[in-house]
């Protein structure tokens, strides 16, 4: 392959980082507006907003962003280098039935929301959750069919709009947060009402924006089901499988914040839990879904930069190495993404470690957020940084599988993950409450990557053990460097006297994050400069 083509990766992993960078930069700020509106405990409207939110979050990641894009992808890569006319034929087929199918899930889910209102809507909380998600389900509609467009753009190798898309979310939620709900909602859960409208105007947007952009490109709607019948074949037979094997994460984060709901201790119910004649303590208590929440807001920050940029931007790539045949093509290309996510997603978790209690009282402690709503959040983000190096791999790994047509291994390593992280929080949460959902997700997620790694290893052997070997060996020597810098300023510097010294807080936070980065590289350069061109240059020759 030669050196522009193997440099498609890097440009497409530059492009969807800065991106999603731009992205994930806004979904920072809007949580901090969030959070000073909402605020986390009180009167349970955060838990009831993060549950609904979570739905419309979690079909994305079935059906736009993960299994149905990525089975989608390489038909669909493959149409467009043999005939075009075939590809916007199945394009629009694809469209046009996702529309129908997810309009009517839409429908069925908001007369169960109903339905569950009439029956259970006097439980504490349950009213709120059911009207916000009935509001929120539409999204649902639009973020698919926008994830759809989004990979049918990155098939034609255009990144930087599908890239720039999700930032048309934090915007409308901010203007939301900011602007509308202070001053057009008189109480905290009409707040939440407000900006769950813009959630849905901000589908329309993303929806709305990338359609001129495949239509410059060559598309025209030509909906000719009997061309298309066997490539939609295809992609249903292996969608299937690809379902939870892509969006386990997601499964875990939703299982974790409804077991939260359930165990949460609220006003007018009972503190305890009543089972097989014995009186149970519920071990949480109200803003525990919050604190999952605002927790997975700062983990999903490299996640989104890194392991989504580069999952994102490698399935082409291997699904065409897949299509030639071209096996030692495709373990260059998947060693190149994991090495990349190894370089940058150990240290990051760390980092967010180290720092989860100056950033979660920068962030997050103003407004309605108040100090213990902070030590909360700081302990949640510590406890999910932990697998940050595991989040960011999954993808990656996941689509290598994919790439060569094995559905099934993601499949059950998945449920293996699923059984394991469920397992653990209900062993964990009674010790650490909320942290220890976190901490099951966490574990369940490295557990799931390693034994993902190793089966695809042995049973293709074209990883390149060396060359990922000796970048984790280095990114490991230059984390302990940053660990060692950024502990030592940390240790010397005192803590911010409360809430209102922003300035205090902001120099707790930036001096040891420098001091840590600067560590980081100066040792990563010393020991690993070739890493650093293949990273940020491309691989030559």
């Amino acid at each position: 392959m030669t050196p522009t083509k193997r440099n498609l990766l890097t440009a497409g992993v530059k492009i969807t980082s800065l991106g999603t960078l731009a992205s994930r930069v806004l979904g920072l700020a809007r949580e901090v507006a969030n959070a000073n509106l909402l605020g986390m405990s009180q009167g349970g409207v955060m838990d009831a907003f993060a549950i609904a939110f979570q739905i419309p979050n979690l079909f994305r990641g079935l059906f736009g962003e993960g299994a149905l894009a990525v089975s989608y992808l390489p038909v669909v890569t493959t149409l467009l280098e043999q005939d075009r006319k075939r590809a916007w034929q199945l394009t629009s087929v694809a469209l046009t039935w996702l529309t129908v199918i997810l309009s009517g899930l839409v429908v069925l889910g908001e007369a169960v929301c109903g339905l569950v209102w009439l029956g259970w809507g006097w439980r504490p909380g349950m009213s709120e959750l059911l009207g916000l998600t009935a509001v929120m389900l539409p999204y649902l509609l639009l973020i698919c069919l926008a994830a759809q467009l989004s990979a049918t753009l990155q098939a034609l190798t255009h990144f930087s709009t599908p890239a720039l898309t999700p930032t048309l979310l934090n915007v409308c939620w901010l203007v939301g947060a900011c602007l509308i709900a202070p001053r057009l909602a008189p109480h905290r859960l009409a707040q939440a009402y407000v900006i769950a409208v813009c959630v849905l105007v901000a589908g329309v947007l993303q929806l709305g924006v990338q359609l001129p952009v495949l239509r410059r490109l060559g598309f025209r709607y030509d909906y000719n089901w009997p061309a298309s019948r066997e490539a939609i074949g295809r992609i249903v037979r292996t969608m299937g499988p690809m379902v939870a094997g892509l969006a386990i994460t997601q499964i875990n984060t939703l299982m974790d914040r409804v077991i939260a709901w359930t165990l949460t201790a609220t006003a007018g119910e009972p503190m305890r839990i009543g089972w097989l004649g014995y009186a149970i303590p519920r071990p949480l208590r109200a803003g525990a879904v919050a604190s999952i929440y605002y927790g997975e807001r700062l983990y999903q920050f490299p996640l989104g930069i890194l392991g989504m940029a580069v999952a994102t931007t490698i399935f082409p790539l291997l699904s065409r190495h897949a299509a030639r045949g071209d096996r030692q093509g495709l373990g260059a290309d998947l060693t190149l993404g994991l090495r990349m996510v190894i370089f940058l997603g150990i240290p990051s978790g760390l980092g967010l470690v180290m720092l989860s209690g100056p950033l979660a009282r920068l962030l997050f402690q103003h407004g309605q957020f108040t100090a213990d709503d902070a030590a909360r959040t700081a302990r949640m983000i510590a406890c999910y940084s932990i697998g940050v190096w595991a989040y960011c791999a999954l993808p990656v790994v996941v689509r290598g599988y994919y790439a060569l047509g094995d559905r099934l291994t993601p499949l059950k390593i998945g449920a293996v993950a699923v059984a394991l992280n469920l397992s653990m929080d209900l062993t964990l949460v009674w010790r650490m409450a909320e942290a220890g959902l976190a901490t099951s997700t966490s574990i369940a997620a490295g557990i799931q990557v390693l034994l993902l790694v190793w089966i695809f290893a042995r049973r293709n052997r074209v990883l390149d053990w060396w060359a990922l070997g000796a970048t984790t060996a280095r990114t490991l020597l230059a984390t302990l460097a940053m660990a060692t810098a950024g502990y030592a300023v940390l240790a010397r510097l005192a803590a911010p006297a409360g809430a209102g010294h922003k300035v205090a807080e902001i120099i707790h936070l930036a001096l040891p994050l420098a001091a840590a980065v600067a560590a980081f590289f100066v040792v990563y350069r010393l020991i690993g400069r070739r890493d650093l061109r293949d990273f940020f240059v491309g691989p030559q020759g």
